[in-house]
Parts: C-alpha cells; structure tokens; sequence
C-alpha cells in the first residue's frame, strides 16, 4: 500500500464511524507513524508503506474507532501555539480556554509596568498549559501550578522541562489554592464546570477517556468555583486579580456568586469570539473574609 491510498483507507474509515475532521484526524494519525508533517505526506504520495507501518495505522484508527481522543493517541496536542505532551491523566487544553491566557497575560503586564515581578497561581494545572503558556509569555513571573492529582503533575512536570520553565514555574500538589503558603497577585482557573446531569450528553471520547476529576462540577457545576471563592481571602493579594474560565450560559449564576463572597469586587464578563461568556475577570479591593452560614 502506497502513502496516498492508506491516507485515503483511514479517511474513509474514520467517515463511516462519524468522526469529525476524519480526512485531518488520518492525517494526524499517520503522519505520526511517519514521523511526518500534514503537508509532507502530500509531498510523497507513491511512498511504499511497510507491513509494521500498515499494521500500526490500522491499530491507531482503530483507537480512534472506539472514540479515545487523538489527541491521547498522538501523545500531545497543541495550545496557545505551543505544543504539550498529554496522556489519559490530564484533561486536554481547548482552544476556547487560550482567552483566558490572553486575559491574565494583558493583566500581568499592567502589574508588571510597576516593576514588581507578578506571582501567579494556576489551579488545577493539569498538564501545565496555562502555566506554561503564561511563563512563556511572562519571563519576570513566578507561577504556581496546583493541582491534586500526582500524576497529573508528573506530566506537567515534563512539559515543564521540555519548555526550559522548571525554574520559573513551581508544582504544588493539593486542593485548588491550599498549596499556596502565601498570597500572589493574580489567580487564573479554568475548573471543573459540568453539571452532574449534563455527563449522559457528552460525547465518549470526553465521558470515557477525559478524567473525571477535571470535568465534574457537581450537581449545579458550581462545586470547585464556590470552594475557590471560599479559599480567595487568603490566597490573592490587596489589588489583585481572578480570572475564571465559565461554561456556556453560566455567567449571571457565576457573577452572583461571586458577589455572595465578594460585594465590593468587581466582575467583568468576558466573550470569545463565538459571542459567548467565556472567562470571568474579578478584581478584589479587600482580603477580608466572608462568612458563609
């Protein structure tokens, strides 16, 4: 079998079973047997592929058959231009979730005109691409990167060291902001937000592969916002700023929580570029705790 017809065999494969994008995702899939780019395989479509390389294709769209995620058979997906190794330990970076690095990047270099070197958190790293992501756009930053799951970290850990950012940004493991041992200046979470009731409509290859750890929001999803909330007075600065990525539709039940902890903040809604209410960009004046009876 030549280049051309196995690309042509796995497109059309992956079309009978429904899967998005099937001509991109054979692409993907074979280039990475190849070990070549989407535009190199049109470079040499009489290529001999070898027995190895047939079998090996076929076990891969296979995977992608049963609807595991190409992005976890690939081994690593691309965010905010940068590429990031991810395995079935950690959610995989959207492209909606990069406003939200947009964001926090243009609030740290309001900070950063002070010339004060900006701390941030980022909760519930996973496989670090927001951390990184902002480490690399932030070079004078400190970044924290929280998250409870250890192996999630190990892998955020590695795209760490693969981005030369190990000594900018600073794994902690343990529930949302409680590994900070002291305030920073900027918070950024994109937690989890589905609702309970909400799992039965998405599609298996996030309800089957993706962790649950990352997803599940509780019965309302509003679980892990409300336990950030509670944490905040402690763990961001007099001045600071908290960016919170939302799901659809969410944004008055999100702003009026907020207000319950915070009265005096001050909430800007966010849309991408889709018109919906993406991120939720809040300001505290004061540190002061609010009690919740």
């Amino acid at each position: 079998m030549i280049l051309r017809e196995a690309l042509q065999s796995a497109t059309q494969t992956l079309l009978k079973t429904r899967i998005d994008d099937a001509s991109v995702e054979a692409e993907l899939l074979l280039g990475c047997i190849l070990g070549m780019s989407r535009t190199q395989l049109y470079t040499e479509p009489e290529r001999v592929l070898t027995s190895a390389e047939i079998k090996h294709l076929r076990r891969l769209v296979q995977r992608r058959l049963d609807h595991e995620p190409a992005a976890y058979i690939l081994g690593h997906c691309e965010f905010y231009g940068i590429d990031f190794y991810i395995d079935c330990h950690t959610f995989i970076p959207r492209p909606e979730t990069e406003l939200l690095v947009e964001k926090a990047v243009e609030f740290a270099q309001c900070i950063s005109h002070t010339g004060k070197r900006i701390t941030i958190a980022d909760v519930g790293t996973g496989c670090g691409a927001i951390a990184i992501s902002l480490a690399l756009a932030l070079p004078q930053a400190k970044i924290y990167a929280t998250d409870i799951s250890a192996p999630a970290l190990q892998v955020a850990g590695m795209n760490c060291r693969r981005h030369a950012v190990s000594s900018q940004v600073e794994l902690l493991q343990g529930n949302l902001l409680e590994p900070l041992s002291q305030p920073v200046d900027m918070i950024v979470a994109n937690l989890p937000y589905i609702k309970s009731c909400e799992f039965r409509d998405l599609s298996p290859e996030v309800r089957n592969f993706e962790p649950t750890t990352a997803l599940a929001g509780g019965e309302d999803g509003l679980d892990k916002m409300q336990q950030i909330l509670e944490q905040m007075p402690r763990k961001l600065s007099h001045g600071g700023c908290f960016l919170l990525e939302i799901g659809q539709g969410q944004g008055r039940v999100v702003t009026s929580l907020v207000k319950s902890y915070f009265p005096q903040a001050s909430i800007e809604l966010i849309s991408d570029l889709g018109g919906i209410e993406r991120v939720v960009k809040v300001g505290l004046q004061v540190r002061k705790s609010v009690s919740k009876e």
